[in-house]
C-alpha cells in the first residue's frame, strides 16, 4: 500500500488522468520463455496532470497474473480526478499490479516536476552505471550459443530455459561464453527433480542464480533443499506480504514494478527484503525504457539487475537507456523522473508514436 505518511505530492492541487493508452511495441525477434512466445509487447501508458505539471509512466499487463490490456485500462479509468490525498488513497486501494504501477510511477514523475527536482533526490538514491543482464530466449542449443556469441562476451546473461535439454543448452551457451556469468530463469517450468538433477552441473557452468524453478505453490519442496546455487523467487514474490513465506525457500527475490504495483511498494519491498536477509534482483517485463526507468533507481541496492527490456524491442523511446558491453548507463531525466524538456503535447504524441 502507498503509505499516507510518505505522501507523493504536496497537500494541495487537483490531480486528473489526462490520457491512458495501449501501445504495441514490436520485438526484434521472437521471444520465448517456458510459458510461450511473443512477437510484440503490449504496454499501457498513463499521463497525469495537476493543470500545470504532468507525470507519465508505462506498465505491462501480464496474463500470468490474470491481467489484460483491457482490464488494466479499465482499472486506471476508474480513478477519479481529485485532490492529492484522495487521489493517492484511490491508487493505494488498488490491488498490486500493472494498473497501480502505472499510476504510482506517474505520480512520482509528477512530484519531481512539481518540486523541480528528481525522483532519485526525493528517494535519496545514488545512480551510476551498472552491469545489466542480457537475455537469451529459449531456442536450440546451437542457436542459443550463437546468440550469446553475438553479445560479445557479456558479463552477465539471463538464460530462459524450460525443462527440455537443460544441461545440453546451458553447456553450449557456457562454452560459447566462458567468461560470462549466468542467471537461469525457468519461469516455473521445472519439477523439483529437474532442479535436483541439474543444479550441481549448472554451478560448474558459471550459473550464479536460478530463478523460479518450480511453479508457484510447489516451492514448499525447497524448504529442506540445500541448493548449491542460490534460488530466486520471481512469480512467487509480488509484495512485502510474500516475504515470510519465501524465507527458507529462496535466497533472493526478483522485484518487478508490475508485480509490486509501483515504485512505492518496490522501494519498501527492497528495504524489508534486506531485513529478511534476501539478496535483491530487479527485473522487468518486456517494455520500453519508460517502464524500466523507476526501478532503475534501485540498481545500486541490487546484486543483479535485469532491465534489458528495451534491447528486445525494435524502437525505444527518445531518451531511453544506453547499454554498452553489458553496462547500463544511468537514467536520462529527459525521459522520466525529473525536469523534462518535452512538452505535454510531445508526450501525448509519443503515446501513439515512439519516435
Amino acid at each position: 500500500m502507498i503509505q499516507q505518511t510518505n505522501s507523493l505530492l504536496p497537500a494541495t492541487g487537483l490531480i486528473r488522468l489526462v490520457k491512458v493508452s495501449h501501445q504495441l511495441l514490436p520485438l526484434k525477434a521472437v521471444f520465448r520463455i517456458a510459458r510461450g512466445a511473443k512477437t510484440q509487447a503490449d504496454v499501457v501508458t498513463v499521463v497525469l496532470s495537476d493543470g500545470l505539471n504532468f507525470g507519465w509512466a508505462e506498465a505491462v499487463p501480464y496474463t500470468r497474473y490474470g491481467e489484460s490490456v483491457t482490464s488494466v485500462v479499465a482499472q486506471i479509468e476508474q480513478v477519479e480526478s481529485s485532490h492529492v490525498a484522495e487521489f493517492i488513497a484511490q491508487v493505494a486501494a488498488m490491488p498490486a499490479g500493472a494498473a497501480r504501477n502505472a499510476l504510482d510511477c506517474a505520480l512520482w514523475d509528477l512530484k519531481a516536476k512539481q518540486q523541480k527536482t528528481t525522483v532519485s533526490e526525493l528517494l535519496q538514491k545514488c545512480i551510476a552505471p551498472c552491469v545489466c543482464a542480457q537475455t537469451l530466449s529459449i531456442d536450440t542449443p546451437q542457436a542459443m550459443a550463437e546468440a550469446v556469441i553475438a553479445l560479445n562476451n557479456p558479463p552477465l546473461v539471463k538464460v530462459k530455459l524450460d525443462n527440455q535439454d537443460i544441461l545440453k543448452k546451458m553447456t553450449a551457451i557456457a562454452n560459447a561464453a566462458p567468461h560470462s556469468q549466468f542467471i537461469v530463469d525457468a519461469n516455473e517450468g521445472w519439477s523439483f527433480q529437474d532442479l535436483v538433477n541439474c543444479c550441481e552441473q549448472l554451478k560448474q557452468l558459471n550459473v550464479v542464480l536460478i530463478e523460479q524453478p518450480l511453479p508457484v505453490g510447489d516451492d514448499h519442496d525447497l524448504l529442506n533443499f540445500d541448493s548449491p546455487i542460490p534460488l530466486c523467487a520471481d512469480e512467487s514474490c509480488h509484495t512485502r506480504a510474500d516475504l515470510p513465506y519465501l524465507k527458507g525457500r529462496y535466497q533472493a527475490i526478483n522485484i518487478k514494478l508490475d508485480k509490486a504495483g509501483g515504485l512505492t511498494e518496490a522501494n519498501n519491498l527492497a528495504k524489508e527484503a534486506r531485513q529478511y536477509g534476501f539478496e535483491l534482483m530487479i527485473g522487468c517485463m518486456v517494455g520500453s525504457s519508460l517502464a524500466m526507468a523507476p526501478l532503475s533507481l534501485l540498481s545500486s541496492e541490487a546484486k543483479y539487475v535485469d532491465l534489458d527490456g528495451p534491447l528486445l524491442i525494435k524502437t525505444d523511446r527518445v531518451g531511453g537507456f544506453e547499454f554498452n558491453a553489458g553496462i547500463m548507463q544511468p537514467l536520462n531525466y529527459r525521459l522520466w523522473g525529473g525536469q523534462n524538456s518535452k512538452t505535454l503535447d510531445s508526450i501525448l504524441s509519443q503515446m501513439n508514436n515512439l519516435v
